[in-house]
């Protein structure tokens, strides 16, 4: 429900419009590396994993493809990043509300620490995991 009110909120037409707009005519690794980069911290805006993964998917992957992104390297870290993204706020997946409002993590230590896995995830995922998957042959 909650992909569906963003479609029709225009939010993925403005997406699509203006940060897509900008990578028209990249090379594909700066354009790849850029969209990776957006689909993790767009996250903050979201309540909710699947009503990113529903709503921004897609049209990111298309806008990866569209670039000359080899498709599996294309998919597999938005879809990584679509569960790693979990971590970092205390809203950002159903049990995280959970461990928040019991108190065991303050907000701002969440935050930081969040934001820090989110850049150690980056260099895994974006770094080592593409030579691992250009090794093992997936792109």
């Amino acid at each position: 429900m909650m992909s569906d009110a963003l479609n029709q909120a225009g939010v993925v037409t403005i997406l699509s419009g203006k940060l897509f707009g900008l990578m028209t005519g990249w090379p594909w690794v700066p354009a790849w590396l850029a969209l990776s980069v957006a689909y993790i911290y767009i996250h903050y805006s979201f309540a909710s994993m699947t009503a990113q993964v529903t709503a921004l998917y897609p049209g990111f992957l298309a806008a990866a493809l569209a670039a000359g992104v080899p498709p599996m390297l294309a998919a597999l870290p938005l879809a990584y990043f679509s569960n790693l993204n979990a971590a970092m706020t205390h809203y950002g997946t159903g049990s995280a509300p959970v461990f928040f409002g019991a108190g065991y993590v303050r907000q701002t230590d969440w935050w930081r620490i969040g934001f820090q896995v989110s850049l150690i995830n980056l260099v895994i995922w974006l770094g080592i995991g593409v030579c691992w998957w250009k090794l093992i042959g997936l792109w």
